[in-house]
């Protein structure tokens, strides 16, 4: 999940910072912006897809694979195989990950939905997988399982919902005859908006200035990041620095190159240097 999260803000101002301490994530996570919402999306979706394939696996004693998919599927296919065990890796996400969140305060609705909507975007991008069988390799009978999306696959979809995320207060029924939970509830801050989604990202506040460090937020600041000057998106130099500017300077890099296998068996290669042009924000 950590890895997920920094390769998709990896050009944001905002980049996934991470640190030593009981929250490896930092002040962010104690906040109710958009990063919080998807720190705690990728990090439940990223215990749901690691249960539910080490399952399947068979690395984990109590489960195995999904065997429920059995007997005729479609007309030229049938389920077998070794699904994915995805709903033991939601059960068990539920029970590992919001058992943390106490309280029934407007954070702790947000972090619980938010917590599901990791888990259920793991489940609605599962794909079936199908082995053809037949004779000289034709495809007359098909054997079909579920299979988990990559983790890359769950954190596109999560980035996606990250950008259209929905601002939400703390709603109140007002029924005595409602259960608690159904009285406390998340309502789109704009009542022209309809109400969020279970698939939706969504937060209350409004997200700190990632330009600069500050010791309250727990914000790094972009200084020192390195920026696309010719790119007028999210990473080139005048968005990424936030119009304070950036130095340029070179380095030169020695890699290997020109490889060539030889048989049997090693490789041999030159070494090339090449000079980089880097831009490091002020």
């Amino acid at each position: 999940a950590i890895k997920e999260c920094k390769w998709q803000f990896r050009n944001r101002r905002w980049n996934c910072p991470t640190s030593q301490g009981p929250n490896i994530f930092g002040k962010i996570v104690n906040r109710g912006c958009r990063e919080t919402a998807f720190i705690f999306a990728i990090t439940s979706a990223g215990v749901t897809h690691s249960v539910a394939r080490s399952c399947s696996e068979g690395s984990i004693e109590s489960c195995t694979c999904d065997y429920r998919r059995r007997g005729p599927g479609g007309p030229d296919w049938h389920w077998g195989g070794c699904s994915d065990n995805i709903d033991f890796g939601r059960l068990f996400g539920r029970e590992f990950v919001d058992s943390s969140e106490k309280g029934r305060d407007l954070r702790f609705l947000m972090n619980l939905h938010n917590n599901e909507a990791g888990r259920m975007t793991v489940f609605s991008e599962m794909r079936q997988e199908c082995k053809c069988h037949g004779m000289s390799g034709s495809c007359t009978v098909r054997t079909c399982w579920m299979r988990l999306p990559t983790f890359r696959a769950v954190g596109d979809v999560l980035k996606d919902r990250f950008d259209g995320a929905s601002r939400v207060i703390y709603g109140n029924k007002g029924s005595n005859r409602a259960s608690r939970v159904e009285l406390h509830h998340l309502e789109p801050e704009n009542p022209a908006h309809k109400p969020p989604s279970p698939h939706d990202l969504v937060y209350f506040e409004k997200s700190p200035n990632f330009c600069t460090y500050s010791g309250k937020t727990g914000t790094a600041g972009t200084a020192g990041r390195f920026c696309n000057s010719s790119s007028p998106g999210l990473d080139g130099c005048e968005l990424l620095c936030c119009g304070r500017g950036y130095r340029t300077r070179t380095q030169r890099v020695t890699e290997r190159c020109n490889c060539t296998f030889h048989w049997c068996c090693h490789v041999s290669c030159l070494n090339c240097t090449n000079t980089q042009v880097l831009h490091e924000c002020l």
